[in-house]
C-alpha cells in the first residue's frame, strides 16, 4: 500500500470519519479549515496516531507541526524524512 493511502485510512479510522473514504482526500488538500475540515481536536489525536504508526519524533513547534500536517502529501514527506534519517 502506498504512503499516501495508508495515512488516509489513519485518518479516517483515528478520527472515526464514518462518512468519508479514502478516494474522498486529496493527497494535496488542505486537512484543517476549509479541506477537509479538521479541527485542532482531530490535530492531535492525528498526531498520536502518526506518532504510534510511524514512530514519529513531533516537534515542540506548534508552527511547525502545522507545516507538516497541512496535507496528507505533506504528512507523507515528513514520514519518509523521518524514516530515512
Amino acid at each position: 500500500m502506498e504512503l499516501e493511502e495508508q495515512i488516509k485510512h489513519l485518518i479516517i479510522n483515528s478520527l472515526e470519519l464514518e462518512d468519508i473514504s479514502i478516494d474522498d482526500i486529496a493527497d494535496d488538500e488542505p486537512l484543517f479549515g476549509n479541506g477537509l475540515g479538521l479541527d485542532s481536536i482531530d490535530a492531535l489525536e492525528l498526531g498520536m496516531a502518526l506518532k504510534k504508526e510511524f514512530d514519529l519524533n513531533l516537534s515542540k513547534n506548534k508552527e511547525e507541526n502545522r507545516k507538516y500536517f497541512y496535507s496528507v502529501k505533506t504528512i507523507a514527506d515528513f514520514v519518509r524524512k523521518q524514516q530515512n534519517g
